[in-house]
């Protein structure tokens, strides 16, 4: 089992950047691959970026590729999110997660066993 804990979030101006991080509790850290997802108001949580275990490959939605950068770093049990060049549309909830499941499902909500709180995120114009 993990526990996860998202902190960074806050209000940018468009163009702007944020770092968001995720703190994993628990040994097993190494063993789980990480997403990060968000959630607007009124609209269905979507898939942002998620890292494999060993942090070799990474994946992003395409509204973000060449933005966002996600990392990690198992020795601390952290998993980061660098958001450059924010955009309005990119307000929303962010959320890390981890999942057992491999990269078919990285995108998929449904296979991540375990979710932080979430942290704000607003841009604005």
């Amino acid at each position: 089992q993990v526990q996860l804990v998202e902190s960074g979030g806050g209000l940018v101006q468009a163009g702007g950047s944020l770092r968001l991080s995720c703190a994993a509790s628990g040994r097993t850290f190494s063993s789980y691959a990480m997403g990060w997802f968000r959630q607007a108001p009124g609209k269905e949580r979507e898939f942002v970026a998620a890292i494999s275990r060993s942090g070799s490959g990474t994946y992003y939605t395409h509204s973000v590729e060449g933005r966002f950068t996600i990392s990690r770093d198992n020795a601390k049990n952290l998993v980061s999110l660098q958001m450059n060049s924010l955009k309005p549309e990119d307000t929303a909830v962010y959320y890390c997660a981890a999942t057992t499941r491999y990269y078919s499902a990285y995108a998929v909500a449904s296979a991540y066993a375990y979710w932080g709180q979430g942290t704000q995120v607003t841009v604005s114009s």
